[in-house]
Order: structure tokens, then sequence, then C-alpha cells
């Protein structure tokens, strides 16, 4: 019977580990998508993470990685700007290691030093800091930015390498920033939430020995509600060789989406609306 019991728990215990917070959806953090609703499945990649962005003991956003291209496919945030310093500590997401059930976000000595996960494990399925170092015209481009949150500790959880890609540095420093900024401000006039999805269109290229993908598309969408009505919604892409933003409707940019993709793709709720 105690044999029994044994196993049991050790059971248990791997079905738990295999329906962590990282592998299994975004049911431990459905308030960064508007009434609940996840993109479509079109612009799920092969072997997908969804990432409840976890740090200090609280969610601040959503992700869904890529681990074989080792780049998000989306971040899903609440648009809340506030002042605040620019956070200079890189993290990445232990539980992609398969070798721990740490739920939140860490530094990579920290994993090394204090859990003995190695570099290997750490580099597997997800990108490191030594994968952007060398690069030459390109940036750590956030999809979730970390001037778009409310508090300093949100500001930190952006600076992760699961909420980054390797961004066109002109069109980081330039028009992205233009419309990630100024744009915005415009745009969420009036808004009192603003829920946003920006995302990635994998590339036919790759940088750091073919480790990590460069996408060949950087987007956003945003879906803005008057109290809790939604009342306005608008898309951006730009090609991420190119210093340009087309701005868009939310339905001309899932047309375009569904274009690069080959699938249907629908972001937000049909409550949002598409022209």
């Amino acid at each position: 019977m105690l044999g029994l019991l044994l196993l049991l728990q050790v059971l248990a215990s791997c079905l738990w580990l295999g329906h962590s917070e990282v592998v299994n959806s975004f049911d431990s953090c459905p308030q960064f998508f508007y009434a609940g609703t996840i993109p479509n499945d079109a612009l799920n990649p092969r072997n997908p993470a969804w990432i409840c962005q976890r740090f200090r003991n609280a969610y601040h956003y959503a992700t869904l990685y890529d681990r074989d291209r080792r780049i998000p496919v989306y971040s899903a945030y609440i648009y809340h700007p506030v002042p605040g310093k620019r956070p200079k500590s890189w993290f990445v997401e232990p539980q992609l290691t398969g070798k721990s059930n740490l739920k939140e976000m860490d530094s990579e000595d920290h994993l090394t030093d204090q859990y003995n996960i190695s570099s290997a494990d750490i580099k597997e399925s997800q990108a490191v800091c030594d994968d952007y170092r060398e690069l030459k015209r390109l940036d750590r481009g956030h999809l979730s930015p970390s001037g778009h949150m409310d508090n300093n500790v949100s500001k930190m959880a952006t600076f992760t390498l699961t909420n980054v890609v390797p961004q066109d540095s002109d069109l980081n420093d330039s028009q992205w920033k233009v419309y990630e900024h100024s744009k915005m401000i415009e745009k969420t006039k009036g808004c009192t939430t603003t829920y946003v999805i920006t995302g990635a269109v994998p590339g036919q290229t790759s940088v750091s020995n073919g480790r990590v993908n460069r996408p060949s598309h950087i987007w956003s969408a945003a879906c803005c509600l008057k109290d809790e009505e939604p009342t306005k919604a608008w898309g951006a892409i730009a090609e991420n060789d190119k210093n340009q933003v087309e701005e868009l409707s939310l339905g001309k940019l899932e047309d375009k989406l569904s274009d690069l993709y080959g699938k249907a793709v629908t972001l937000f709720n049909n409550a949002c609306p598409r022209q």
C-alpha cells in the first residue's frame, strides 16, 4: 500500500509539472485579453509555450512563445503608461528549461548559481543574452514595452528575453518608437481601458548562428473601451527592414496577417470594431 501511495505521489507530481503556467494556457492570466478572448490558433507555432509573465508574485502581461524559433509570437497587455526608469537587467523563463517548476522569470546567472540549471538547458528552448550581444543594426525589440506599463515592477517584467525579438535598429529607434509613444497617446484619448496585442511574424532568416529567428514584420493591435464597451480599435504593421509603419484598421491588420500566415487570423473579441 505504501508503495502504491508513493507511486501515485510521483505521478501526480509529474502531471503537475507538465501542466505548469508556461505550457498549459492563459487560464492564469485572462485579464490581459478583452473579454478573455485570445487570438485564434492561426498564430500558434509548432512548439508553443503560453507564458503568464510573472515577476515578484504578480502577473504583468501574457506571451505566446515559439520555442523552436526562440522568439515571442505576441505579447498581450493593458496599456497604462506612467513615467519611470528604464530597467537594465534581463531575465529568462526557468520553466522553459524543463528542469524547474520555478514560476517567476529570473536571471541566467541566478538560475545557474542558485538552482544548478545549466546554461545549455536555459538555451535549449529560449534566447539568452549572448544571442543579442553581437548583433549589428538589430535591437532587442520589446513586444510589451516598458513605457506602456503602470509601475516600476511591471516595467522590469518586460525585460525578459521571452518578450523581445531581433528588431531593425532604425525602425525600433524611429518610426516604431513614434507609434509606441506619440501615436498611442493620441489614439487612446477617451479610452477607459485599452487592450493591446503586439506580435512578430516569423521571417526566413535567423541570427546568432541560426538560433533566433529574425521576424519579417512587427505588428500591434489595440481595442479601446469607453467604460466597459469597445468603441474603437486599430492596428499598425511594419516590415522589419524598413523604417516605416503603416497604421490601419483592426480588420485590415487581421487581413494582412491572414495573408502572411496563410490562415484566417482573429486577434480580438468580435465586439472590437473591425472598420
